[in-house]
């Protein structure tokens, strides 16, 4: 009796499944990478915002050994205050953290301090009683309930006045802060290129006012912003035998 064979002959793919099996895959990878992008970025900004935290104590620090907050750093030189020593700073709204001055990091090769995207961190500092903050015992020398800081922190730049200059200003409805003595920044993700949002412009040292903004997270604002309160920096300096 002859038996036939039912087993089907071997065949490799076809090209038509080869290509359906590659589209396959690359969906399946391409649904790994973004969120493992959004993951990195969600890393980083937490990362920064200790770092930024952390660059407030340090600067709590340097006031209680010097009787002063440090200058910002200006651009395109090196990481040291300017002028160096203190006194009326040369780039008080748009100059970087001096991280040589500081003695913290990490930096680039000329010493401005790099948030988790590398990207320089932004320092301002209030000039009010004429630069009282940033010269050796100004504080403790006008102390007598007069200082008045005067960097504010808004939500948005929808509504500032007179930006670029040195009386610029938001509603009070927009305010979140109009007393901070020192604010930082971090760009951001984005950071390394001129941003196209008015709130992200309001924090590019382009802008050269005593205004920044602090707007909710978005594709169109990602920059860490954080400011020290007058309050937080007198009871440090109390605290250190500064003041009164």
């Amino acid at each position: 009796m002859r038996v036939s064979n039912t087993t089907g002959a071997a065949h490799g793919f076809t090209l038509t499944e080869l290509a359906i099996v590659l589209v396959i895959v690359a969906l399946l990878i391409g649904g790994m990478l973004i969120p493992l992008s959004a993951q990195r970025d969600v890393q980083a900004a937490n990362d920064t915002q200790r770092q930024l935290a952390e660059i407030r104590d340090a600067l709590l620090g340097f006031a209680a050994a010097n009787g002063r907050l440090p200058c910002p750093a200006s651009p395109n030189l090196t990481g040291v205050e300017n002028p160096a020593g203190g006194g009326a700073c040369t780039n008080q709204w748009n100059g970087f953290l001096p991280g040589i001055t500081l003695g913290i990091g990490p930096t680039d090769a000329q010493g401005y301090v790099l948030d988790a995207w590398s990207n320089r961190i932004r320092y301002a500092v209030t000039t009010s009683n004429s630069n009282a903050f940033t010269t050796t015992n100004g504080v403790k020398n006008n102390w007598s309930g007069t200082l008045s800081p005067d960097l504010k922190a808004c939500n948005t730049a929808a509504n500032i006045t007179n930006g670029g200059t040195s009386s610029a200003n938001c509603p009070s409805a927009d305010r979140l802060t109009d007393t901070a003595v020192a604010v930082l920044i971090s760009p951001g993700r984005n950071g390394g290129t001129t941003p196209t949002s008015a709130d992200e412009l309001a924090n590019w040292p382009s802008s050269n006012d005593p205004v920044f903004v602090n707007a909710t997270q978005s594709p169109a604002f990602d920059d860490i912003v954080l400011w020290l309160s007058a309050n937080i920096l007198y009871n440090r300096l109390i605290a250190a035998g500064k003041l009164p």
